[in-house]
């Protein structure tokens, strides 16, 4: 059986992946859609503040899932990662579509999310694997 905390733990950062993935999409799909759809540019969807406040649920969520991850299984590591891919995402939505244009910012968005992916899964693996004692 699944200890509680531990669960809780793979909950968020599945949550967070999803986040992440959820910001990834909508950089890259949203140029499409705006083809098809031009009324969706009228909408938040179609805001590029919809990056940033998508940020404002990734960024906590992520920094709790791996604080919670890394209490368990001690490898400060994962932290930095999540930390390299929080910071590629705030560039990305901040900076990164004015300096860089439309391909630079879903390039980062992606590098962004595949690292920050990267960092919340190996902290599942982490904290469901034998050597960790809390889990």
């Amino acid at each position: 059986m699944i200890p509680r905390v531990e669960a809780k733990n793979n909950f968020l950062d599945k949550l967070a992946i999803g986040f992440s993935a959820l910001c990834f999409l909508h950089c890259l799909f949203l140029p499409v859609f705006l083809l098809l759809f031009p009324t969706l540019g009228l909408t938040f969807f179609g805001d590029e503040s919809f990056h940033k406040m998508l940020l404002l649920v990734i960024i906590p969520l992520s920094m709790l899932a791996l604080f919670m991850g890394c209490k368990k299984h001690n490898q400060k590591h994962i932290i930095s990662y999540g930390f390299s891919g929080m910071a590629v995402l705030v560039i990305a939505a901040t900076w990164a579509h004015d300096a860089l244009g439309e391909t630079g910012e879903v390039a980062l968005t992606t590098l962004g999310t595949l690292i920050i992916s990267y960092a919340h899964i190996q902290n599942q693996r982490l904290c469901v694997s034998k050597n960790c004692k809390d889990c």
